[in-house]
């Protein structure tokens, strides 16, 4: 693959800081969703028919993913990457709706919440990160999927802050995880060096097909905050939308990114 083509390298994530960003976020969700009254479980959220007592249930799941696995004999070896994951992860989407639906049906949200917690922290501690797990999309070092699991966690986090109306403090080490990864899917699906994407303070990619910059202000440039960027990687904002609301700065003739958002759905 040639200089020009080539996508991003794979970025080294702390494991220390990823498993305790995990556990901080998970612990906010569990604050906030304990609070929630009747009413509250039964607000709409902007991820189609689901309620917040459906995101609730699918928080729980996201991270009970982790203690589930790591019950299970590990696989030989792993068959995805964190950058193979943002792009790979939609194809799923019909069955973690299903099973949404029953957990949120059979189960207390607050008590599910906790029961995972229980679980995780029973658990977690012992594993290496380098243990293979099975896990959706397909088997991956246990790391990586901690990684992904601080994704899970912003990106549901904001949905449920949103439905709520109110803010939820997010986990900064999970927030710049979170931005970081997205930021290395756009770099995956559009790979080149012609415009930069800038997602201060915590991300800087090269992407999207053309001449190659290599010294100086690049000519294409995008840049926003970590939020805005999540949102949009994620579908949840429409690219003319945040342009139009100076949310997201774009220069140059090649900096449109409409064309290749989300990264991830």
């Amino acid at each position: 693959m040639s200089p020009a083509t080539r996508g991003p390298r794979p970025r080294r994530y702390d494991p220390a800081k990823t498993r305790a960003a995990v556990t901080s976020q998970y612990a906010q969700v569990c604050r906030v969703v304990g609070e929630l009254t009747p009413e509250q479980f039964a607000l709409p959220t902007r991820l189609g028919d689901w309620t917040v007592r459906e995101l609730a249930a699918h928080l729980a799941m996201g991270v009970g993913s982790v203690a589930r696995a790591l019950r299970l004999p590990a696989p030989a070896e792993p068959e995805f990457t964190l950058l193979d994951w943002p792009a790979a992860t939609a194809r799923y989407a019909a069955s973690v709706d299903e099973r949404v639906h029953e957990l949120a049906a059979g189960n207390d949200p607050v008590e599910l919440l906790e029961r995972t917690a229980e679980e995780l922290a029973e658990v977690l501690p012992t594993e290496p990160d380098d243990r293979v797990i099975a896990c959706l999309p397909g088997a991956m070092l246990l790391g990586d999927h901690l990684v992904t699991r601080c994704l899970e966690l912003i990106v549901h986090g904001d949905d449920l802050a949103v439905a709520l109306g109110r803010e939820i403090p997010f986990d900064r080490h999970a927030l710049a995880t979170t931005a970081r990864l997205l930021a290395d899917g756009l770099a995956v699906k559009a790979p080149g060096g012609s415009v930069e994407v800038r997602v201060p303070p915590f991300a800087v990619v090269q992407c999207v097909a053309g001449p190659r910059h290599t010294r100086g202000t690049p000519p294409n440039v995008v840049e926003t905050d970590p939020l805005t960027w999540i949102r949009l990687a994620t579908g949840r904002l429409d690219w003319a939308e945040a342009v139009d609301a100076a949310a997201v700065s774009a220069s140059g003739e090649r900096a449109d990114l409409g064309g290749l958002l989300p990264v991830m759905s």
